[in-house]
């Protein structure tokens, strides 16, 4: 709960959250190294070193002639001016051993006056003498370790290269994780893509259990279409047997609603056939949404069906089952017309989803009701009924089986333009 705020800086993949979760152990680590070894490493060896200065410089203050011994440590010693003398020690700000050098000079030689840092390789020191103030310059080596930096470059250098192979091996233990992803995805969409397990055990155990789950459900879809087909051919031959019998009749008034029934009869077979093959035909490929729309619109008005076009936006190529398509926008037609005086057809091509739309001036289905209405075998009165025309309820359930084969959606509201019902079948790129 206190750290949900968070969420919205973290990265979404799993590459960006696994390099996350890599880099942030390396980067505490080195700032804790970093940390510890200069305040145990170099502030240690700087007072060491410091003490060892500082006891040189008191010996060449207490020697009565400091020349010979003062060449001898090599350290420059001259008198020095009142006004030379700093006021403050000088020091630069990224010196980190400065601080601890000029506190152990203090604290182990009383007559310093002032320490100049300013120098990157030599350190000055100022102290008072009987005969005035003395400037002493020794070499900076000689008060900490010299290339402090070399420590934090390796660091630096190592942590990087180091972070760069272990993201090589994690990206390569990641890559199956995703090649199932994708996998499982394009299933959604309806394609079905070449998979093989890999990786470590655990995803290996993900990508089999995904294939077999992929099997069993084209098994299914198979069976049921199979089971759905026979059963239609077998109806269909006592059904033509009746039909040429009753042709023959001679009494037209009795004759007439017996065939009428028996060409309900034949419609609703072709429609269970249609809802067991739902977007079962052939492979999804690039297809021009707006040219289909169009060809289904002109067969519509030379069927007398009262569609119109109202408008196409976008252009370009979808991945898509042209017959299924067909199929959906058909019983979403024939729907409309069935309850209303006329449809409109529209197609919106962006570049993140396609969407057609079937708009008709009937009575529309009440919101609390368009879950319902997309349940297979459901018929909603008053305003979808029996006298309406044959059917079973499955024109809504075929269309969202085939937009949800092909990674969409359909999506049922009252047309803001005619008043009647609005579906729009909506399909992501």
């Amino acid at each position: 709960m206190m750290f949900r705020w968070l969420k919205r800086y973290m990265p979404r993949s799993l590459y960006g959250r696994a390099f996350l979760i890599l880099l942030l152990p390396v980067i505490s680590l080195l700032l804790v190294v970093s940390v510890v070894s200069a305040q145990r490493l170099f502030e240690g060896v700087t007072r060491q070193m410091t003490v060892s200065a500082a006891r040189e410089v008191q010996l060449l203050l207490d020697a009565d002639d400091p020349a010979p011994m003062a060449s001898a440590l090599s350290i420059a010693m001259r008198p020095a001016g009142d006004e030379e003398v700093p006021a403050a020690h000088v020091r630069t700000w990224y010196d980190v051993t400065g601080y601890v050098l000029i506190s152990e000079l203090e604290a182990q030689l009383p007559e310093l006056l002032a320490v100049d840092l300013s120098h990157p390789r030599f350190a000055a020191l100022y102290l008072k003498d009987e005969d005035g103030p003395v400037r002493m310059t020794l070499d900076r080596r000689r008060f900490s370790a010299s290339n402090p930096h070399q420590l934090f470059v390796n660091m630096l250098f190592f942590g990087i290269l180091m972070t760069l192979i272990a993201y090589v091996y994690l990206r390569n233990q990641l890559r199956p994780i995703t090649r199932l992803a994708r996998a499982a995805e394009a299933f959604g969409r309806g394609r079905t893509v070449p998979y093989r397990p890999s990786g470590a055990n655990e995803v290996r155990a993900a990508g089999s259990a995904f294939l077999d789950m992929r099997a069993r459900i084209d098994r299914q879809i198979e069976q049921r279409t199979l089971m759905l087909s026979g059963v239609s051919h077998d109806l269909r031959t006592p059904l033509t047997r009746l039909k040429l019998s009753l042709e023959m009749l001679d009494d037209q008034e009795e004759r007439e609603p017996m065939l009428r029934d028996v060409r309900d009869m034949e419609k609703l077979l072709d429609a269970f056939l249609d809802f067991a093959r739902g977007a079962a035909e052939g492979e999804a490929a690039p297809v021009d949404p707006a040219a289909l729309v169009r060809r289904i619109v002109d067969d519509c008005a030379r069927s007398q069906i009262p569609v119109t076009l109202h408008e196409i936006s976008g252009s370009g190529t979808v991945p898509l089952r042209p017959v299924a398509i067909r199929r959906a926008v058909d019983n979403l037609i024939g729907n409309a017309v069935r309850y209303g005086t006329r449809a409109e057809v529209s197609m919106t091509l962006s570049d993140r989803a396609l969407r057609i739309r079937i708009e008709d001036d009937g009575p529309g289905i009440p919101e609390d009701r368009i879950e319902e209405a997309l349940r297979p075998f459901t018929r909603l009165e008053p305003s979808r009924n029996q006298d309406k025309g044959p059917g079973v309820g499955l024109g809504l359930s075929i269309a969202m089986d085939i937009a949800r084969a092909h990674g969409g959606s359909l999506r049922l509201s009252r047309s803001p333009r005619l008043g009647g019902l609005c579906a729009d079948l909506v399909i992501g790129r």
